[in-house]
């Protein structure tokens, strides 16, 4: 265990150092159960009736960067058990990034609180609130989107019947970005989930502009030098994306100009690689490029910086902050899945018993992932083969080993001090920006270059899963596929509860079978297929059914606390066409 940067008591009277809830947090607080006691009149017992000793440093606890609202001036204190403690679901590290402990900061507690204490009484039973169900669909279907693909596009008939997605955050603002568009220049669909971290200036920026690249890459010689031709002449662009986006999924219009510049600037660049003579487009390799470019770009962008102010510290923010992405391209029955990072493609089949099992179309960048790790160390030279992964993160900071963004994990020292020191003042006085990561001789050590996986798609391969960590730190791949596609069908295999070792009274099996038959009723019905898998991921008791009061709970979170419990989670589900691609195989 390494060293917490403070100490969390653990009910049974043990000091946890690196407790898996504080693991890797600037500011390491206990998320379990507390009370907050509240003054009352007729209460007659004291404030620590019924728990341990406690130290000081837990009364007021560093939550969320010293943001201690909701928790005002009284004394808090951890009562029962620690959800660090209680729940082997909550996984060791949370973050994807683990500041430095020297610039971690600490709450003091009030100076004589002891004394405020004595002078009131408090209650010792917290109040219990509870969302509504309507309450709680509100919450949960906030960002849902649907698409339905028209069956015949006028190129070719499509294979996909539409998509679902949605997005339930946990940090504030959320990190997580998705995006959806159809090829108007080429065949296919595109689809993608991005998962931020150190901000979300690095999603927001790929969510915008990876599609553009990849569909540029795509288009045949000729296609990019009309669309050349058409902006030397100030003549109107062909369209090359149709975007399929939730009202909350935005652009940021004042880079809007530089992104085409960087855009326009590639695709010029393939019009004096390619003369015209071939005419066959490898898809494996165009992600590739589109992908290793744009961050590229990223980088360029933020040497370079702009005249402009808010431009320059964008670019820069944009650089600094990182995201991985899971990206699907769709046409006909070729799937591509472009993946960089940790996020995850699941491929929904359906068995001809009509039970469901999980192919998974992704691998995960990162320590869990053996090749990942030889692939590093052969980067780099032997005398850092200890150093360069440590604790399982990259240079013991890092979880993901691929990403966009990231710098500081790429550009040498030099010059990172260089564009530091020139740029504006709020990127001189952040100490994240400041800070080189230890051990840090040979960079780059971290890329953004994808892998790609093909698929031929088949009848039996119903839908697939694009999701970012959030969700499969949650659940099992196997359960994402049943439940999707039980959704998806309707149809529910009532396979015998399994109550996994525990001891369940007569009473206990009646209340899971009443929960089961709940499922079916108004109260759990979503029109939407992704919508349905965040309220099993987030509501899912031991049994694997749905618990009102345990989804309401997670969802009434403050900002400060819900990020310590479970990460953001975006999800698309995008169903197939099983006759088109039955066709399709007949056809050859």
């Amino acid at each position: 265990m390494g060293r917490c940067c403070c100490r969390c008591c653990c009910p049974r009277g043990l000091w946890m150092l690196s407790a898996p809830c504080c693991d890797d947090r600037r500011m390491c607080v206990c998320p379990g159960p507390r009370r907050i006691g509240i003054p009352v009149r007729t209460s007659s017992l004291p404030l620590f009736s019924d728990a341990m000793p406690a130290p000081t440093q837990l009364f007021f606890p560093l939550i969320r960067n010293c943001e201690l609202s909701r928790i005002y001036s009284t004394v808090c204190y951890c009562h029962h058990k620690h959800i660090c403690c209680l729940s082997p679901h909550v996984p060791q590290s949370r973050l994807r990034y683990t500041p430095h402990p020297a610039y971690a900061t600490f709450c003091r507690p009030k100076e004589n609180w002891w004394q405020y204490t004595q002078g009131r009484r408090y209650a010792s039973t917290p109040q219990k609130f509870y969302l509504t169900p309507p309450q709680v669909n509100s919450i949960l279907k906030a960002n849902e989107y649907s698409f339905k693909v028209p069956e015949f596009d006028g190129k070719n008939v499509s294979s996909v019947l539409g998509f679902d997605s949605n997005q339930l955050p946990a940090n504030a603002p959320i990190e997580d970005r998705r995006s959806a568009a159809t090829c108007l220049q080429t065949r296919g669909m595109l689809l993608g989930v991005f998962d931020g971290h150190a901000g979300c200036a690095c999603s927001q920026a790929v969510s915008e502009r990876l599609f553009y690249y990849i569909a540029v890459s795509l288009l045949p010689h000729e296609t990019l030098l009309e669309i050349e031709n058409a902006v030397e002449s100030g003549r109107a662009l062909l369209p090359i994306l149709q975007w399929h986006k939730h009202p909350n999924d935005y652009f940021s219009k004042e880079a809007s100009k530089l992104y085409f510049n960087s855009l326009r600037t590639y695709w010029q660049e393939l019009i004096d690689l390619n003369t015209g003579e071939s005419t066959d487009i490898d898809v494996k390799e165009a992600l590739i490029n589109a992908f290793k470019r744009l961050d590229n770009d990223i980088s360029l962008e933020a040497q370079v910086g702009d005249p402009n102010s808010f431009l320059n510290y964008l670019v820069l923010r944009v650089a600094f902050s990182g995201a991985t992405a899971c990206v699907a391209h769709v046409d006909g029955v070729d799937l591509h899945v472009a993946n960089t990072g940790d996020s995850r493609a699941m491929l929904g089949v359906q068995e001809e018993d009509g039970s469901w099992s999980a192919v998974t179309l992704s691998n995960d960048h990162n320590a869990q992932n053996q090749r990942e790790l030889e692939r590093l160390k052969l980067e780099h030279p032997k005398n850092e083969a200890k150093s360069v992964v440590k604790q399982d993160r990259l240079l013991g900071l890092l979880m993901p080993f691929r990403a966009f963004g990231d710098v500081k994990f790429k550009w040498s020292i030099d010059l990172q001090k260089r564009v530091i020191e020139s740029g504006p003042d709020q990127l001189n006085d952040n100490e994240y920006t400041k800070f080189i990561p230890p051990n840090y001789y040979t960079p780059p050590y971290l890329t953004a270059e994808p892998e790609v996986t093909y698929h031929r798609l088949r009848p039996q391969d119903k839908f697939l899963v694009l999701a970012t960590d959030g969700l499969w730190e949650t659940m099992h791949r196997q359960d994402v596929v049943r439940i999707v596609g039980e959704y998806l069908t309707g149809m529910h295999h009532q396979q015998p509860i399994a109550v996994g070792g525990y001891k369940v009274t007569l009473g206990q099996m009646h209340g899971l079978l009443t929960e089961r038959r709940a499922k079916m009723s108004s109260v759990f019905e979503d029109q939407n297929a992704a919508t349905h898998l965040i309220r099993h991921a987030v509501g899912n008791n031991e049994f694997g059914a749905v618990d009102h009061e345990r989804l309401s709970k997670m969802l009434s979170l403050p900002e400060e606390l819900a990020r310590m419990y479970r990460d953001d989670i975006t999800i698309i589900v995008v169903q197939f066409n099983s006759h088109v691609v039955g066709a399709y195989q007949n056809q050859e």
